[in-house]
């Protein structure tokens, strides 16, 4: 009996996790051995599960995709992954591959598309969508090299953006404290370094620019 390469999904939506799991469960090689609609949650469960794939979105509530890619890759190297997402702005798709991301993939593709990309990765290769910019992809991929920042996002930290998010999602100072066990004075440092990277000068701006990038939805 040939082996199975197990799979796990990380997805906030509970709906797409089924449809994702009903998919890939038809293909005689693949097997789901679990999932998670949260970072915190998939970090924990993949090195209790050891799958080989882990196909994941970027936006997620409290700790983000970039972030939970990093961490996934650091404690389990030899884990490859996918981003299955909705964001196709070039930002997204190179801080995905800066963070390890082995391949990455609009939602709005097919199925047929979305077995190519597991197959793809789960061979050793790299996937990346026809729909998303091709240009600063192929010059990333063929380079080897980082590209510059050059949006005040792209200065932006994980920690940063991670909180960004809950500031978009309404939480204050002492609540994203409490969540990531910092200090207030922490959090305020880093509201305060969001606010002059991003040349916003208050809470609703951070919102809205939070909104503009996709991590909250409004």
């Amino acid at each position: 009996m040939n082996r199975k390469h197990r799979i796990f999904i990380v997805d906030d939506h509970a709906l797409l996790r089924s449809a994702l799991r009903a998919l890939l469960s038809q293909v005689p090689d693949l097997e789901v051995v679990g999932e998670a609609g949260n970072g915190h949650d998939a970090i924990r469960s993949v090195a209790a599960t050891m799958p080989e794939l882990v196909l994941m979105d970027i936006s997620m509530p409290g700790m983000n995709g970039i972030e939970t890619i990093v961490d996934l890759k650091r404690r389990s190297p030899g884990v490859r992954l996918l981003v299955l997402t909705m964001h196709r702005a070039d930002e997204y798709i190179l801080a995905s591959l800066r963070a390890g991301a082995d391949g990455y993939m609009l939602k709005e593709g097919t199925h047929e598309e979305l077995l190519i990309a597991v197959k793809s990765i789960l061979n050793g290769k790299t996937y990346l969508s026809p729909d998303v910019s091709g240009g600063v992809i192929n010059g990333y991929v063929n380079s080897g090299a980082s590209v510059r920042a050059t949006t005040p996002w792209d200065l932006l930290t994980h920690r940063e953006r991670e909180i960004l998010k809950l500031i978009g999602e309404g939480h204050s100072n002492k609540s994203i404290a409490k969540y990531f066990s910092l200090s207030t004075k922490t959090v305020e440092k880093h509201r305060s370094n969001l606010m002059r990277k991003l040349d916003l000068h208050n809470s609703a701006m951070l919102t809205s620019y939070a909104i503009q990038k996709g991590l909250v939805q409004n």
